[in-house]
């Protein structure tokens, strides 16, 4: 149970898809799970999915059973949270990184940032790179006011109001949030049993996340298959180049890793992981438009601007790109 010493805060999830949808549950008080109603927690999303969860509620399946939570917010658009009387201390943006642009313009247009968002903290859960960068030039009146975060998390968007939690990992973000909100989001991830960090290191953290990702997301892509094809005899070679480029730029910015360290930890995840079906994966199959721009695409835009060769990320950028739908 959470500290009655810890006041609840109001947390609006903005892009409440897989990863949204199973915050909104993990920062919920258990004590409101197939009964009463989450107040202080609302979600934005389409307006399908809302719908479902308006009249049934949010359906979470794991490995311990099914969960059904209800929440007295639900928004499909900022006009809809500006009619509420819902006022965030913090905004947790889930959405897919090719689509922070277009949120951060309806931030601006809104007028919200003016009225009841104007002192709420940003935390950008989000899969790449760069996306703080986007965001402080886009909504330049939340500078200082915004946060990183990474999540391992597994969870797939089974349905319209479902999701299922296909593996646990660790929440991981940046420390700089106010104590207060540190102390309630730990406790409410505690209280679901679900491992977070508060990390003074999160860039190295961001960067292992990147490392992983540039090479489980294309290659799993590309080849249509499950997690585990990284572990190929056939995709050594690729793979370790895959890495070692990743590190080179790494380095070129001033972060250092070891590149049999991160190939390590690269085929130790892959392995763990095996049987999942990457976000990537699950985007080409569906004709979508994928998060490459932020992963392999960081990575080779950082090598043409310090003169770098990176080949290998460059060609399953290229190929991803030719690959997916609106590149």
């Amino acid at each position: 149970m959470i500290d009655n010493k810890i006041e609840p805060k109001n947390i609006l999830i903005y892009g409440a898809g897989a990863i949204g949808s199973l915050m909104g549950y993990l920062l919920s008080d258990p004590q409101s799970s197939n009964s009463s109603m989450v107040e202080n927690v609302a979600l934005l999303g389409r307006m399908g999915h809302m719908e479902r969860i308006s009249s049934e509620g949010l359906e979470v399946e794991s490995p311990d059973g099914k969960t059904l939570v209800y929440f007295g917010h639900l928004f499909t658009d900022l006009e809809e949270l500006g009619r509420s009387d819902f006022h965030p201390d913090l905004v947790v943006i889930c959405v897919k990184t090719y689509s922070l642009e277009k949120l951060c313009q309806e931030l601006i247009q809104s007028g919200l940032l003016k009225e009841r968002l104007k002192n709420a903290r940003f935390l950008l859960l989000m899969n790449g790179m760069g996306n703080r960068e986007l965001f402080e030039s886009l909504v330049p009146q939340a500078s200082g006011r915004i946060i990183e975060g990474i999540t391992s998390n597994g969870v797939k968007l089974a349905r319209e109001g479902k999701i299922e939690l296909k593996g646990k990992g660790t929440t991981v973000i940046e420390k700089n949030l106010p104590l207060d909100l540190e102390q309630f989001m730990k406790a409410r991830f505690e209280d679901r049993k679900f491992q977070i960090e508060f990390s003074a290191d999160f860039k190295r953290q961001q960067w292992n996340k990147l490392f992983i990702n540039s090479v489980i997301n294309p290659i799993a892509a590309l080849a249509r298959q499950k997690n585990g094809i990284i572990l190929s005899e056939v995709l050594g070679g690729t793979v370790v180049r895959v890495v070692r480029e990743g590190v080179a730029v790494a380095q070129e910015v001033g972060m250092d890793f070891d590149p049999d360290v991160v190939l390590e930890m690269v085929l130790s995840v892959a392995e763990k992981t095996g049987e999942n079906s990457c976000s990537m994966l699950q985007d080409v199959l569906k004709n979508k438009t994928t998060e490459i721009d932020s992963i392999n695409g960081y990575i080779v835009r950082l090598a043409e601007e310090h003169s770098i060769a990176v080949p290998v990320n460059a060609a399953l950028y290229g190929l991803i790109k030719a690959t997916a739908r609106g590149s």
